[in-house]
């Protein structure tokens, strides 16, 4: 997917925030400069990415002259904080059954609903809101700047058909266990970090059945670029058998990587051994410091004899 996301706020006698930021893919690839008053690209190494369409049509100034317009409001009689959001790009997902579904998308919200909506086919705006009826009378009649909003979308659904996204990181794949509140219970978890593309599957499983209730972080961004997944679920520290982790991943070869999370009666053996050993080596030592404790004493009677 790109997507270019714009938000602006403001109060009364306050200079409204304007920020924009453009994402491919989960990846930041530029951003607006306040100061500058341009858009910066980021620094990749993707030519595709860099040659990824311009930025929309609409500037700056016309969207923060928006946000006052549906505010309804002078500084000096504006009291609330109203916020104005955009999100406008293109996204292609590959279907399990080889199809492709391709959308384009030119949405806004307004104080946290939904406002607007375009249709690039019918070039008409969809008023989702009570308050954008007005609005859509008004844009449909800018026949101008529709059409350009069409040729941008059909530009954007164009290269995001042909993209290559040839760049796949595989998941580092961890996994941990602790013990619960109650010390009858342990807890799983499976972390899959520095993975890239973003989508990723994970479950945990019990003699390769997935467990119910795990809970997950969801999918989140790292500082480089990739992303990570943590999940997480609770069992009784009796129940034996074997629990692995089980992720997919786009950029694994044979799609599936099953990593070996616990196994409960291995754990448990390994534990009494362990310990029976530990026994075993006190015993000895007690035992050889008695026999020398004993050679001592006997030596030394032998040598009074004499």
């Amino acid at each position: 997917f790109l997507r270019y996301k714009f938000t602006a706020f403001f109060k009364a006698s306050t200079f409204p925030v304007f920020r924009a930021l453009s994402v491919c893919d989960g990846r930041q690839i530029a951003h607006y400069s306040n100061e500058e008053r341009v858009w910066i690209r980021s620094s990749l190494t993707e030519d595709d990415r860099i040659n990824a369409p311009e930025e929309p049509p609409d500037s700056r100034d016309w969207f923060l002259h928006l946000l006052n317009t549906l505010s309804d409001c002078t500084d000096s009689l504006c009291s609330e904080l109203h916020v104005l959001q955009r999100v406008i790009g293109c996204e292609l997902e590959k279907l399990s059954d080889g199809s492709v579904n391709l959308r384009a998308f030119d949405e806004y919200g307004f104080d946290g609903e939904d406002f607007m909506a375009f249709n690039s086919d019918t070039v008409q705006w969809i008023d989702k809101h009570p308050k954008a009826k007005e609005t859509k009378i008004k844009w449909d009649q800018q026949t101008v700047r529709n059409e350009l909003l069409k040729q941008y979308l059909k530009t954007c659904t164009d290269w995001i058909s042909t993209f290559n996204n040839t760049k796949k990181t595989p998941p580092d794949v961890r996994v941990f266990v602790k013990k619960a509140t109650d010390h009858s219970k342990l807890v799983l978890s499976c972390l899959a970090t520095g993975f890239y593309p973003r989508d990723i599957e994970m479950y945990i499983r019990w003699d390769k059945s997935v467990l119910v209730n795990q809970t997950s972080s969801g999918i989140r961004p790292n500082a480089d670029g990739s992303f990570q997944m943590r999940s997480s679920v609770e069992i009784d520290a009796n129940h034996n058998g074997f629990y692995d982790c089980l992720v997919i991943h786009s950029s694994l070869t044979q799609t599936r990587a099953v990593v070996t999370v616990w196994t409960i009666y291995q754990h448990k053996l390994s534990a009494e051994s362990l310990w029976s050993l530990i026994t075993g080596i006190i015993a000895a030592v007690v035992i050889f410091l008695c026999v020398i404790v004993c050679c001592i004493y006997q030596k030394k009677n032998s040598n009074g004899k004499l």
